[in-house]
């Protein structure tokens, strides 16, 4: 610890010393996520740098209301392969600087040990007042590892529910009642029928920044915490607007209950200055349940009273159903974490994908094959349509267009061949999988497997059925790797825990999945069991 803190105190030194010869007011210096230091005017007071969150792991949020200029370096040690690294630099989402390289002879060296050398150099001085700067930095060589670092100098805004959804049961399956633009104070009924409760929120760029709790005034307890917004179902002018799905069981009494968003952020100001960035709605819950439940109860009550026999009988179906509940909510409360693990896996999958075809795109470019770059924007344009489809399962039909459009998009870059294919008698119709199952194992194939091969390369995809159980194998020829190894890949790594999660959430189907390569090739296998 004490060797860091030399090191940042060296950074400040030197450059302080360096914007002094250069006329300029910067004095402070922060932090500001992955290879990045920032230096502030001298007259910022509130600065809240180098903020992480759960769902943006490689993303650092720096808020300076109060800043008017800021200068960003870079910095190095002596075992970085700096002529690798490439930077771009956004500001208010306008490209102003597009993967440099470092300039090594503007780098200037501070040596805090007699082994501990540091390069450092200015990438940019800006006018931060009212805008929004985001600099990418990564490793030519590990394209996958972007470490972004977000300055905002706008005033965060104050979020706004647009609409609270209650969830029921009706004959023909589940519809919901909604209250759009509730009030400061809104009350709401919930029956035997009703299963969660939907607070939508307004949409903005920085949705990631804030987190939403319910605290149940009558105990002074959070019952609900959440940083996870899902995407999907509710639109206002043609944007999909952020939501969070709140279980009933949370409300476990009628009563007052306060829902609270606001920015997740490392405050260092008094609670009086936090309140301006925070939206608080009261919310009066009726349990109707409740009051039936009492007057059963009353009811069992007296006739348990006038006969004694029933009263034995009666206990112990009572301590067997209350332990079935109980085994019933822990189930359902495992199944909802899992559900909440499962969005995170697939929200991280989305941008890796994205960012993987982005970076096929720009290789062509550099290549300057522009008419492959064109076919393969056409292709990226329907295929970034279903990857971001929020829907849970698809059938085979789609996930087969899905895995087309991505292989033919690939197949102008490296020139490989596939093949995917159904046995006889697959209604791949009207049976359905998990959505982007299969391809981050296509995208291991084509990125690991078979990019060298040229058009030697190989893919074959098939669905199988085997009595009950769904049999879907991704098979390439590529040099193979040693599958009982961990390794640093983001694909394979979340799109093993999803399996391993919709396990959990399908407990009566659970999923295998197999992995067998060597020097000949890959071979994966997943099965859903009992799945037909």
């Amino acid at each position: 610890m004490k060797k860091k803190i030399f090191i940042f105190l060296s950074f400040i030194i030197v450059q302080t010393t360096v914007n002094a010869q250069k006329g300029i007011n910067f004095f402070k210096s922060y932090e500001a996520g992955g290879k990045l230091i920032t230096c502030i005017d001298s007259s910022a007071k509130n600065v809240f740098y180098n903020n992480i969150f759960p769902n943006q792991p490689n993303t650092s949020f720096n808020y300076l209301p109060e800043v008017a200029n800021l200068s960003v370096q870079i910095y190095f040690r002596k075992t970085d392969s700096i002529q690798r690294y490439r930077y771009t630099i956004l500001v208010d989402d306008k490209t102003i600087v597009l993967n440099n390289a470092i300039n090594k002879a503007e780098l200037t060296d501070i040596k805090t040990a007699p082994d501990e050398l540091f390069s450092f150099t200015t990438i940019g001085t800006f006018p931060i007042q009212g805008k929004v700067i985001t600099i990418l930095v990564y490793d030519s060589e590990k394209p996958l590892n972007v470490d972004k670092s977000v300055f905002y100098g706008k005033a965060i805004p104050k979020a706004k529910i647009k609409n609270f959804a209650k969830h029921f049961v009706t004959g023909q399956g589940f519809s919901s009642s909604n209250t759009p633009n509730p009030k400061q104070e809104t009350s709401l009924i919930f029956t035997e029928k009703d299963n969660k409760l939907t607070v939508v929120k307004d949409k903005s760029d920085i949705d990631y920044l804030y987190k939403i709790s319910i605290r149940d005034q009558q105990t002074d307890k959070i019952v609900f915490e959440s940083t996870t917004w899902e995407y999907s179902g509710y639109i206002e002018n043609h944007q999909y607007l952020p939501y969070v799905d709140v279980d009933k069981s949370v409300f476990k009494n009628s009563g007052d209950y306060e829902i609270v968003i606001q920015p997740f952020l490392k405050w260092n100001t008094p609670l009086k200055e936090i309140e301006k960035y925070t939206a608080r709605y009261i919310l009066s819950v009726n349990l109707e349940e409740n009051f039936f439940s009492t007057k059963q109860l009353i009811t069992s009550g007296i006739l348990f009273s006038l006969i004694a026999g029933a009263i034995t009988g009666g206990l112990a179906v009572y301590l067997k159903n209350k332990q079935i509940k109980r085994k019933v909510a822990a189930e359902a409360r495992q199944k909802e974490f899992a559900q909440l693990q499962l969005n995170s896996v697939r929200s991280q999958l989305n941008p890796h994908f994205l960012f993987n075809a982005l970076a096929g795109i720009q290789n062509l470019m550099n290549k300057n094959e522009i008419d492959n770059a064109n076919r393969y924007l056409t292709k990226f344009a329907r295929l970034t349509r279903n990857v971001l489809n929020s829907e849970e399962l698809i059938s085979l039909t789609e996930e087969k267009t899905l895995l087309d459009d991505y292989l033919q998009m690939e197949q102008l870059r490296f020139g490989f061949q596939y093949k995917i294919s159904a046995s006889a008698g697959l209604d791949t119709e009207n049976i359905e999988i998990p959505a982007m199952l299969l391809q981050p194992f296509v995208e291991n194939a084509v990125k690991h497997g078979i990019a060298e091969k040229g058009n030697n390369g190989e893919i074959a995809v098939v669905f199988e059925q085997e009595s009950a159980n769904l049999i879907l194998k991704i098979t390439d020829n590529g040099n193979g790797f040693d599958a009982r190894k961990t390794y640093d890949g983001l694909g394979l790594s979340l799109s093993k825990n999803r399996i391993s999660l919709l396990s959990t959430i399908y407990k009566d189907t659970p999923f295998i999945l197999n992995i067998q390569s060597d020097k000949n090739g890959t071979a994966i296998t997943i099965t859903l069991t009992q799945w037909i």
